[in-house]
C-alpha cells in the first residue's frame, strides 16, 4: 500500500517554496555551474518518500542517480538518494526534498520501532493509525505509516463504521443502539462494524451482539488484560482493539494483554528523522547541511 504521491502534489510542495525562482542562485551567478546532492541517514531509520523527493528533484531537471525505496530500514550514514545537476535544479529541490525525507522517514520509523515492540509480543497483533494526522498531510502521513508495517484504522467517515457515544446519543443511547444492531448490520455487509466500549460493562454487552469489533479507550494495562479475557469468554470471535495513549513505550505491555489490534495516533507526532543533505559542485567544495 506504499503509493506514490501525484504529480499535483510534488509539484504543489515545489511551488511553496520557489513561487518566483530562487534569487540567491540568481544573484551569485551559479545557476548553470554542474553539480550533485548527496542525502544520508544520520541515525538508523525506516524510510519514507524517497520516491517523492526524486520525481520533486528530476522535475527541477536533476539527474537520479541512487534511490533506496520507502519502507527499507536502513543504518545510520546510508547514502539513500543521490542526484546530479546544475546548481540551479540541486537549490530548487534540496529544501523541499529534505522536508519530505525528514518528516515522512520520521513517522516511518517510529512507526517500525512500534510495530517490532508489539510483534516481539504478539507476531499477528495489527498495529493501525487513527485518522489524527495534522491536516493537509495525511497522504504522506499514510504513506509513511505503511512504510513502518501499520495500516490505517480510518482513513475518513466514508469508508469505516465506527460507533461512538457520540452516535448512540442522537439514538437514545446504548440500550436503544443495541436494539437496532440487527438493522444496522443489514448495512455493513462488505465492512466491520466497530463500536467504542467506555467501560467493561458496556464492552461485555457488545460482546453478545453481532458487532465485529470492540474498541477499548484508555483503560489501564491491568484492567484491560482482565477484560480482554472476560470478553474472550464470552464471545471468542469477536475482535478487540486498545486504542488511547499507545506509543513505543508501551506497545509490547499493550500487545501482552491479548488483543488484536492496537490504535494510535502517537506516531505522527515527534522529532523529524534527521537526513544530511551534501550539495557537491564540479569543483568538488562541499556544502553539508542539516535541517534548516
Amino acid at each position: 500500500m506504499i503509493n506514490c504521491l501525484l504529480d499535483s502534489e510534488i509539484e504543489r510542495y515545489l511551488e511553496e517554496d520557489l513561487p518566483f525562482g530562487d534569487l540567491t542562485t540568481h544573484l551569485l551567478g551559479i545557476g548553470q555551474q554542474p553539480g550533485k546532492i548527496c542525502f544520508t541517514t544520520r541515525h538508523k531509520t525506516t524510510l519514507c518518500c524517497t520516491e517523492e523527493a526524486a520525481r520533486l528533484l528530476e522535475k527541477c531537471g536533476c539527474l537520479i542517480t541512487h534511490n533506496i525505496p520507502s519502507g527499507t530500514t536502513v543504518p545510520s550514514d546510508q547514502d539513500i538518494l543521490s542526484a546530479e545537476g546544475t546548481a540551479q535544479a540541486l537549490h530548487a529541490g534540496w529544501k523541499v526534498a529534505v522536508n519530505l525525507l525528514e518528516y515522512g522517514s520520521g513517522i516511518a520509523t517510529r512507526t517500525a520501532k512500534i510495530v517490532t515492540a508489539a510483534r516481539e509480543i504478539n507476531p499477528f497483533i495489527a498495529v493501525m493509525t487513527t485518522r489524527k494526522s495534522f491536516p493537509g498531510t495525511k497522504k504522506i502521513a499514510i504513506k509513511a505509516i505503511c512504510a513502518g508495517g501499520a495500516l490505517p484504522h480510518r482513513l475518513g467517515l466514508s469508508e469505516t463504521v465506527l460507533v461512538f457515544k457520540q452516535h448512540t446519543a442522537f439514538m437514545g443511547g446504548l440500550d436503544a443502539f443495541l436494539k437496532d444492531i440487527s438493522r444496522i448490520k443489514q448495512g455493513t455487509v462488505e465492512t466491520k462494524l466497530i463500536v467504542e466500549a467506555e467501560t467493561p460493562d458496556e464492552a461485555k454487552r457488545l460482546a453478545l451482539t453481532g458487532v465485529d469489533v470492540i474498541q477499548l479507550d484508555k483503560l489501564p494495562i491491568d484492567q484491560l488484560k482482565v477484560l480482554v479475557d472476560d470478553i474472550r469468554q464470552i464471545n471468542p470471535a469477536v475482535k478487540i482493539s486498545a486504542a488511547g495513549g499507545i506509543n513505543e513505550q508501551n506497545a509490547a505491555a499493550f500487545a501482552a494483554t491479548g488483543v488484536d489490534i492496537l490504535v494510535l495516533s502517537s506516531v505522527y507526532f515527534g522529532k523529524t528523522a534527521d537526513i544530511a543533505a551534501k550539495i557537491t559542485s564540479k569543483n568538488q567544495h562541499d556544502i553539508s547541511t542539516g535541517f534548516v
